[in-house]
């Protein structure tokens, strides 16, 4: 014995319960309708045209029209309604015919939604039906993943097969420059030797011949470097050739160029001072500050090139400090006003 409680509800809000009922197990469930679903597999006994029939209503018409039907048959056959035609077996019928149209209409629905897609799919393009798998294969879904599978392997093989020949290509190129290499060296090597013997076989001659033989400091010991007993001989013989081929250290050019550059710097200045002459005039004033800024801008760029050579110079003590424009200019001045004084007393 099962207890069961069953409770049966309408859109029309009319509530009917049924408490503690004795069922045999035997006995099987009766359908329920609850909301818009049937429940317990339930298979309306009324066919299609007869439920049309009874919602007064013909086939293809709106959900709004069902509906409406629907409202207007359960105002006048629901036992709750207080009307005159209430009637519990006809809304019952109503009831049924309601749930079997609806689910006609949502069948109807559904097979026309299947057909469209169908449809849609049979007529679209090879690029947009088939964006995945990089369009590749054709046939079903799961066709077209099995090509393309092949697709990304045969790809990858000749991807690796690419990438081993570039690789032979550049050991080979490698193997080439290295044995060019070699034959370079070897042929280097050759001519080395050769030359060698070649000197060695001319001073064997010289000897022989007696050439050594009158040589002064013959028999004695070679002269040590006495400038400086502290400076190993071998880098005081190189000095001595590179001084002797005229090599300069980098820092002793840029020394001198810069000690040159300040003096031509120095007189150029005093020369246009001398040229304007005196007294100044509001136009020789003009002049003499354009020759003043262009005279900053040399000396800008003059430090500039102090500040690289005491980047390179060994010793701390031969580093420069830079020059002063502002004194510069003060300097030519007096050099100026010193000239004149010289040339009124000659006068």
């Amino acid at each position: 014995i099962k207890w069961l409680c069953v409770m049966l509800t309408n859109k029309i809000g009319h509530h009917l319960m049924l408490r503690q009922a004795m069922v045999p197990r035997q006995l099987k469930l009766f359908p329920c309708i609850h909301g818009n679903r049937l429940l317990s597999g339930y298979k309306p006994k009324s066919n299609v045209k007869d439920s049309y029939r009874i919602l007064e209503l013909q086939e293809g018409c709106s959900l709004d029209d069902i509906r409406n039907s629907y409202r207007n048959l359960a105002k006048k056959y629901h036992p709750d309604s207080g009307s005159v035609t209430a009637d519990s077996e006809a809304f019952m019928k109503v009831e049924e015919a309601y749930r079997v149209v609806l689910s006609d209409v949502a069948n109807k629905k559904k097979s026309s939604e299947d057909e469209g897609e169908d449809q849609f799919k049979s007529k679209s393009l090879q690029h947009r039906h088939y964006l995945s798998f990089e369009g590749v294969g054709f046939g079903m879904p799961s066709q077209r993943e099995r090509q393309y599978m092949q697709f990304r392997v045969d790809r990858a093989t000749e991807q690796v097969l690419e990438y081993r020949k570039q690789r032979l290509e550049g050991q080979c190129a490698v193997t080439d420059l290295m044995k060019t290499k070699d034959v370079r060296q070897s042929k280097k090597v050759k001519i080395t030797q050769a030359v060698e013997r070649l000197v060695e076989d001319l001073i064997q001659e010289s000897m022989a011949k007696g050439d050594f033989d009158n040589l002064s400091g013959k028999g004695k010991p070679l002269q040590k470097f006495s400038d400086c007993p502290h400076i190993d001989p071998m880098t005081h013989n190189l000095n001595r050739i590179l001084i002797d081929n005229g090599y300069q250290p980098e820092w002793i050019l840029m020394q001198k160029e810069i000690r040159e550059t300040i003096e031509q710097l120095r007189k150029s200045i005093v020369a246009s001072r001398n040229k304007l002459g005196g007294p100044m005039t509001p136009y020789r004033q003009k002049q003499w500050n354009r020759i003043c800024e262009q005279f900053i801008e040399d000396i800008r760029k003059l430090n500039k090139r102090i500040d690289n050579f005491n980047l390179v110079v060994p010793l701390l003590s031969r580093q420069m400090v830079h020059f002063n424009a502002d004194k510069e200019i003060v300097r030519a001045q007096k050099t100026y006003e010193a000239l004149m004084e010289n040339r009124q007393a000659s006068n």
